[in-house]
């Protein structure tokens, strides 16, 4: 049995459409989406309607929740500001009712039984809540604390846009050598007894916007295998794919995406002309300098691009590279 898994696709067409060339190449016997099809890039209703004409299984990110809890009591506090949420008012605009309706009735996890192989949990962070994420080299203590009541051994997990892959073991028990994995399987004092086992984590990385300095489009396939040969029954391939980025970069300035989303557009701009976390690096720069990342925006903004350049150094790398980056 083999699983490909995808997972932030972010509303990158191009991408999307390379990796489903390279899907046709390796034909695996089922496909998963672990959340966040749509937002930021600008092809949201075509990747929904790729989706939709599928049999794949799918949940929702918390990219899905903005759309859908616009303009609710659950709205994020502050999403009717036009100039810090212009991007989410331009995705509310341009994703259709029958669109939206779709993404209303997907899960937020599924749990896979394939016939003969171990179950598998998938959620786009971890189970009841969305914005958890994990890294490759992350303390294993902390994945613990996150999974720890999780009852499948193989979770997939997304969100971070980072490919990932451990082994993790919790024991109750002070005997450190009883634990399988080496320095990945660690003792919590007061865990108690509910809290043994081993968890094989995985994160196929993001078709649409990695963040790891490789713009490739990337997913994973998991191979069911023998628990000899993977604690859990599945060996994960990582996968990069190349595709060309200028349609999704120009699709920006065609939408009127850019205009729209102001400063925060255009910082999604970046992470897809440098496959690295801009939006991270903005807020740390802002709460680090005394800027309201937020409540400023326009003038944070300009100070970070005055204090820091970043934008000659996106523009260096920008395959649109004519296109001016800030307005």
């Amino acid at each position: 049995m083999r699983l490909a898994v995808l997972a932030d696709i972010h509303g990158n067409l191009p991408a999307f459409q390379a990796v489903l060339a390279e899907l046709e190449r390796i034909q695996p016997d089922f496909v998963v989406v672990n959340g966040d099809l749509i937002n930021p890039i600008p092809f949201n209703g075509e990747v929904i309607d790729t989706i939709r004409a599928t049999d794949w299984a799918v949940v929702r990110g918390n990219h899905e929740f903005y759309l859908l809890d616009f303009g609710t009591e659950r709205a994020i506090p502050g999403s009717d500001d036009p100039v810090r949420w212009g991007s989410l008012h331009w995705l509310v605009r341009n994703v259709t009712a029958e669109q939206a309706r779709f993404l209303a009735a997907l899960p937020d996890e599924r749990t896979l039984y394939f016939p003969g192989t171990q179950p598998i949990r998938m959620a786009h962070g971890v189970p009841g809540r969305n914005r958890v994420g994990f890294y490759q080299q992350m303390p294993a203590e902390k994945i613990l604390l996150e999974i720890r009541n999780i009852p499948e051994h193989t979770l997939i997990s997304a969100h971070t846009h980072v490919q990932v892959d451990r082994q993790l073991a919790l024991s109750n028990s002070n005997d450190l050598q009883a634990n399988p994995h080496g320095e990945d399987g660690h003792y919590l004092q007061n865990s108690g007894p509910e809290a043994t086992g081993y968890w094989h984590l995985m994160n196929p990385g993001s078709v649409g916007l990695p963040l790891e300095k490789d713009t490739r489009a990337a997913f994973a396939v998991l191979e069911s295998v023998p628990e000899s040969v993977e604690r859990g029954g599945w060996r994960v391939t990582h996968h990069r794919v190349e595709y060309d980025r200028r349609p999704a970069l120009e699709a920006f300035f065609s939408s009127g995406l850019i205009d729209a989303g102001g400063p925060i557009a255009t910082i999604f701009y970046w992470e897809l002309v440098t496959a690295e976390p801009e939006i991270v690096d903005y807020y740390r720069w802002c709460r680090n300098n005394g800027y309201d990342a937020d409540g400023d925006l326009t003038g944070a903004f300009a100070a970070y691009v005055q204090a820091t350049g970043r934008d000659a150094y996106v523009r260096q790398h920008d395959p649109l590279h004519n296109r001016a980056l800030t307005r």
